[in-house]
């Protein structure tokens, strides 16, 4: 109903214009002729005549005269083209009035070049207004399709940003493939058949708008084996998982960035005390995603340059799909690094 009435908007301008003015006419006309003695069907057909001269100037301009000009864009032209009929209807309109009103007390005020003048004002001045709403149709379709380009360019983009993280997160794991293969990891084959679970993941699933949550906490915990493969389980991962995630939805992949980069620049089997911590706290709608990780020391400059696609990703990408809705705070410290997004789920 309500997209019916945003596409019906300019007709239903035109009608309540054209509602209160034949309102206020037809009003001005009973309250004359009551007061003065006039036949009532006198004044009701002045009335009828008056609207339908008025009426037909109006939109000879909006339909004929109005877009010719937005085409030439020739005032002289404009006004050469529009002064004839207007001239030529507002006489006529003031003959027949002039004719129908011949015998009433009024009758020399009709026939004066004031009467002349007002009825020329008059309709010139509601010529105009109904040329206004001829650019406000221009606008609204303008704006229109202002915002379908942008919604197109919005979508656009982000279908290219989930894209990217397919790329990004097959680089990452193959990283880790090929240092279990260098090293004759038995675990290579379990982390082939990690691997397989999450790419159907993230062909079947992640494609849609929104995921369920519990979906996404599985995909990290797959994400999180496959690196506990990779380090021998010799650092303590703690992944926690607080309030009810089941029925909320979330953007796929979204916070699978920020652990790889934890796993990636903060960890490594030849660095003692290494640590990842990961919390997903849910109270109602809102959704605490925290991951803290140690420090390797020569992670600094690596983190802002080879990690830089995947944040600058999913910062853009929060920004497309919860603007508004999440606040992001890294925390980096002498010892470890943290990230804090705190966000409104569906």
């Amino acid at each position: 109903m309500q997209n019916k009435l945003q596409r019906n908007r300019v007709l239903l301008l035109h009608l309540l214009f054209w509602c209160i003015y034949l309102s206020f006419n037809i009003y001005q006309a009973s309250f004359f002729s009551q007061q003065r003695g006039y036949d009532w069907s006198i004044g009701l057909l002045f009335t009828g005549v008056q609207f339908l001269f008025t009426f037909t100037v109006a939109y000879l301009n909006y339909f004929i005269f109005l877009p010719r000009f937005l085409n030439h864009k020739k005032a002289w032209r404009y006004i050469l083209e529009f002064i004839v009929p207007f001239a030529v209807l507002v006489m006529l309109r003031v003959y027949v009035q002039r004719h129908m009103v011949e015998d009433s007390p009024r009758a020399e005020f009709f026939s004066s070049h004031m009467y002349i003048i007002q009825v020329a004002i008059i309709t010139l001045f509601i010529t105009a207004f109904v040329s206004m709403l001829r650019f406000a149709v221009d606008w609204f379709e303008l704006e229109a399709r202002k915002r379908e380009i942008e919604n197109e360019k919005l979508y656009a983009e982000l279908n290219f940003l989930r894209a990217q993280i397919n790329p990004h997160f097959l680089f990452n794991t193959l990283n880790n493939l090929y240092y279990l293969a260098y090293s004759k990891s038995d675990n290579t084959t379990e982390v082939i058949s990690k691997l397989s679970q999450m790419m159907r993941y993230m062909i079947y699933e992640s494609n849609h708008e929104k995921v369920l949550l519990s979906k996404e906490i599985e995909y990290m915990q797959n994400y999180i084996s496959l690196e506990q493969l990779r380090l021998n389980n010799e650092v303590p991962i703690r992944f926690t998982v607080e309030g009810d995630t089941e029925n909320i939805w979330i953007a796929p992949l979204i916070l699978i960035t920020f652990l790889e980069n934890a796993f990636k620049h903060g960890v490594t089997n030849k660095a003692a005390n290494a640590w990842i911590n990961i919390l997903i706290r849910m109270e109602e709608k809102q959704c605490l995603y925290r991951v803290e990780n140690s420090k390797v020391p020569a992670a600094k400059d690596s983190r802002e340059g080879k990690s830089g696609i995947g944040l600058q990703n999913v910062k853009r990408r929060l920004e497309l799909s919860y603007p508004g809705q999440y606040r992001l705070k890294v925390n980096d410290a002498t010892d470890r690094y943290s990230v804090e997004l705190d966000i409104i789920l569906s």
